[in-house]
């Protein structure tokens, strides 16, 4: 498949026939289920884009039956910033309901196939564009990270997915999981596609309260994979991960070297504080978001004797298993007698995870990690709700903390399924984030 930064440079007519080229293929890969649907509009170069962004006109159902029917009359602040940059929502891509999950296995479209390993899940909750993508059905994606949503199918697919800093890209039109947490991020075929992309959608948007009004400096335009780091290593991070994981940390970090850098043996919090303070956190702002899904104002409606029948009856219906455990945790923590002891101690908790992040970073440029703790699962692996939790042990800091991140492929296991590492910087350095994975990424092709 072409690279964003080749697409960018073609003419008219060969994006026409790009996109020509894309669509034939698609719907001749139906049994992949990385799409939902495809629409299009505008004919710049096309991007995929996750069923929980609002683009004006189309259906976005965030992979839900109870948004069926809805059709969003505006566009997100991504959207506008593609279509100024040359770029146009091209399909959308499946995805864990309400992004809840970590396998694309709870969309009310059924599950997205891994094209690595079409057993296997692609991940979530981007599964759908983490697939295109790395089936070469998408030149570039977008996706959303709450709590690893875009890097960790980026490293179940083996292609590249960033998490930009909380507030470094507009949230306005995103379909709102927790606010506190959720990012829109590019989910791309190489390191220097993510930084392109990156630079379209990012900045300040005075529509979203949570946007940065910080100043903001393209990355693309000066990317420098020689530039030489001090990146942090975690090896009780990695004491648990699966042999295919340990291997593909310790070939990084022997490439990190090769290329110059500074490697220093750090230590974090035990990840188990992070994985308790995200789902109490996570949770709770999930059910006060989804509250708004009542059947009344849009989406789909099931008619019930009175108003709370009704209620009852749309949101049974329309929300599906993984979505109501959350709703009913969230509102668990929230309410009289648990708040203090749940959700109160989980902030103190998620302010301690930043405060050591703070600490480490004024010693390191970067903090190499893993992503999950094993590749990709075959399907129903992750049925158990506690371990898809668990799965998410090694993403979900950094959304506590709201720093950048990126998730790239460093290795394969002995069955070829790819094996993806993250990158991690201090808020707003994403440009040493990328010139870090520029450098990793070529290190470990060399």
């Amino acid at each position: 498949m072409i690279t964003l930064k080749e697409a960018l440079k073609l003419s008219a007519a060969d994006i026409a026939a790009l996109r020509a080229e894309l669509r034939d293929n698609i719907e001749a890969d139906g049994e992949l289920n990385a799409y939902v649907a495809l629409d299009e509009r505008g004919d710049g170069v096309p991007i995929a884009i996750k069923d929980n962004i609002q683009v004006k006109g189309w259906s976005v159902t965030s992979g839900s039956k109870i948004l069926q029917g809805y059709v969003a009359p505006y566009d997100a602040t991504v959207i506008g910033k593609l279509e100024a940059a040359g770029l146009s929502p091209f399909g959308r891509t499946n995805m864990d309901e309400f992004a809840m999950g970590s396998t694309t296995e709870s969309s009310c479209y059924g599950k997205t196939l891994n094209p690595r390993d079409r057993s296997r899940v692609p991940g979530g909750s981007s599964g759908g564009s983490a697939a295109a993508v790395a089936a070469g059905l998408a030149v570039a994606a977008l996706g959303s990270d709450t709590g690893g949503s875009i890097r960790q199918p980026a490293a179940f697919c083996g292609i590249v997915g960033m998490k930009p800093t909380y507030g470094r890209v507009s949230r306005y039109g995103l379909g709102a999981y927790a606010s506190s947490l959720d990012q829109i991020g590019p989910m791309t075929q190489n390191v220097e596609d993510a930084a392109i992309l990156y630079d379209i959608i990012a900045g300040h948007d005075p529509h979203d309260s949570t946007s940065a009004d910080a100043a903001y400096e393209t990355v693309a335009d000066k990317l420098d994979a020689e530039r030489k780091l001090t990146i942090a290593v975690l090896p009780s991070y990695v004491e648990n991960a699966s042999e295919a994981v340990k291997k593909a940390y310790a070939k990084a970090i022997e490439a990190l070297k090769a290329a110059g850098h500074t490697i220093a043996e750090k230590e974090l919090l035990d990840p188990k504080f992070d994985i308790s303070a995200y789902y109490i956190t996570a949770t709770a702002e999930a059910s006060t978001n989804l509250a708004r899904y009542d059947g009344i104002r849009y989406g789909s409606r099931v008619e019930g004797e009175n108003l709370s029948d009704l209620y009852i009856k749309t949101r049974s219906e329309g929300f599906g298993e993984e979505v109501k455990r959350r709703i009913l945790l969230g509102n668990f923590v929230l309410s009289s007698g648990y708040y203090d002891a749940y959700y109160v101690k989980a902030q103190k908790v998620r302010r301690l995870i930043k405060d050591e992040y703070d600490a480490l970073f004024e010693e390191v440029d970067l903090i190499l990690g893993p992503v999950a703790p094993d590749v990709a699962p075959e399907f129903g692996a992750l049925s158990d709700p506690l371990q898809m939790y668990l799965s998410d042990i090694y993403t979900i800091s950094v959304n506590l903390a709201g720093l950048p991140a990126i998730s790239l492929p460093v290795d394969t296991d002995e069955n070829g399924l790819p094996v993806g590492l993250q990158l991690i910087a201090a808020p707003f350095a994403e440009q040493k984030l990328f010139d870090g994975a520029l450098s990793l990424e070529r290190a470990v092709q060399s």
